[in-house]
């Protein structure tokens, strides 16, 4: 598996959103996604963090990318 990018949580919504995501809800930090076929997952959002690559596998996973 390659290296992912460290990104922050705002950086990756725009991803998804360009790949058909779009925000469902938001429950104080934590942005809820859905795409229109049933995928779905939650990305948290702190400002001047980044996403560990971890998590950001785990999201990728969840959205089936």
């Amino acid at each position: 598996m390659s290296k992912l990018p460290s990104l922050t949580g705002q950086e990756v919504i725009t991803a998804l959103k360009k790949a058909g995501f779009e925000v469902a809800r938001i429950r104080v930090s934590h942005h809820f996604l859905i795409h229109s076929d049933g995928r779905r997952t939650v990305v948290p959002v702190h400002s001047g963090e980044t996403i560990g690559s971890g998590l950001l596998a785990q999201i990728l996973r969840d959205c089936q990318i």
